[in-house]
């Protein structure tokens, strides 16, 4: 079992989610930091899971089931529409503690899962600059592709909007359409046509089987109550994945690595991806990622791309070029961490 989290991480994550737009979720992160029966629950993760996640998930998840509890009045996404009045943290502790059975076998054997396909916003200006830098096709290994929702990055259309212009691209018939605000003037400067993809595959330990109507409701559960527009492209990126399944190769990620990059063709640009995945990784498995693409650049040029915290406030978009293990960094932009801006550093 995983300690407590401390309690400045609790207020850490309410800080998280006032910059998220979930007034609830900061309520309720603050409730439980100052409430020692909730920590003991959701300290109930397994290794190397978020705390706060999974408990908001897992209560989130058992509202979608049955609404019948007051607590439900504070979710948008469960009550339409929520009447939000007192505080929710009494509420929110009688519904736990009524449905703590329920609750922990979420808690317990449930991962948090990458599931904003609106972060595909960051992950295309990156292609777009790898694929016109090389010239080639594109072989992309995301590492905790999750659902494989940013597998299919390519199949979604996009609109960058700045003050006085915007930026489409991407298929007209596409069921997504995806939009970020530039906090810059200038456009990024976009291929007129989106990078080919010549293959593409995910590397997860924990994979989401979108066929099961369980693993769909967890990942309805993992989106924040207030963010109403997510669950709509949650739905249309459910619908593509559906119809185009992400290969996704199940097990250790840094076990597979080396041998799936090892066997890519080498007809194209080796791209190696991951978003938001290495906050749970230890300093050992950060390493262990760095060598293992030292490694395959040996034999190839290989990239990688990277949307990861920065350990202050910011998320950048790192693109990296490996050869000879030497890499080259360069941050092509900033980025809201669910896709909703794009600040160009070019």
């Amino acid at each position: 079992m995983t300690k407590p989290a401390p309690t400045d991480y609790w207020t850490f994550f309410a800080g998280e989610a006032k910059r998220g737009h979930s007034p609830l979720y900061e309520r309720l992160a603050l409730g439980i930091r100052d409430d020692e029966k909730l920590r003991g629950l959701a300290a109930r993760v397994k290794p190397g899971q978020p705390q706060a996640n999974l408990i908001l998930a897992a209560a989130h998840y058992l509202l979608l089931e049955d609404a019948d509890h007051p607590l439900a009045d504070h979710y948008p996404s469960v009550r339409h529409p929520a009447k939000r009045a007192g505080d929710p943290v009494p509420l929110f502790r009688d519904f736990c503690l009524a449905h703590e059975a329920a609750l922990l076998r979420l808690i317990e054997n449930r991962v948090t899962n990458t599931n904003e396909v609106a972060r595909s916003t960051s992950l295309y200006p990156a292609f777009d600059f790898i694929a016109r830098e090389t010239k080639e096709p594109l072989h992309l290994i995301e590492i905790g592709p999750s659902a494989g929702f940013n597998l299919n990055w390519d199949r979604y259309k996009y609109i960058y909007r700045a003050e006085q212009d915007a930026v489409a691209r991407g298929p007209a018939d596409a069921n997504l359409v995806l939009e970020a605000k530039l906090r810059t003037a200038d456009l990024p400067p976009l291929a007129e046509a989106l990078p080919r993809v010549a293959s593409r595959v995910g590397l997860e330990l924990n994979p989401v089987d979108l066929s099961s109507a369980e693993d769909r409701l967890w990942l309805k559960a993992l989106i924040w109550p207030e963010l109403t527009a997510r669950f709509q492209r949650l739905d249309a990126a459910i619908e593509t994945a559906r119809a185009h399944p992400p290969h996704v190769v199940i097990g250790d990620a840094l076990a597979n690595l080396a041998d799936v990059g090892s066997s890519t063709p080498r007809d194209g640009a080796l791209v190696v991806y991951h978003s938001h995945v290495t906050y749970q990784f230890s300093e050992d498995m950060r390493r262990r990622l760095d060598t293992i693409i030292k490694s395959l650049s040996l034999a190839r040029p290989i990239y990688r791309v990277s949307i990861e915290w920065d350990g202050n406030s910011d998320y950048p978009i790192k693109v990296e070029r490996y050869e000879n293990s030497a890499p080259q960094a360069r941050t092509i932009a900033l980025c809201d961490p669910h896709g909703a801006w794009l600040e160009w550093r070019g």
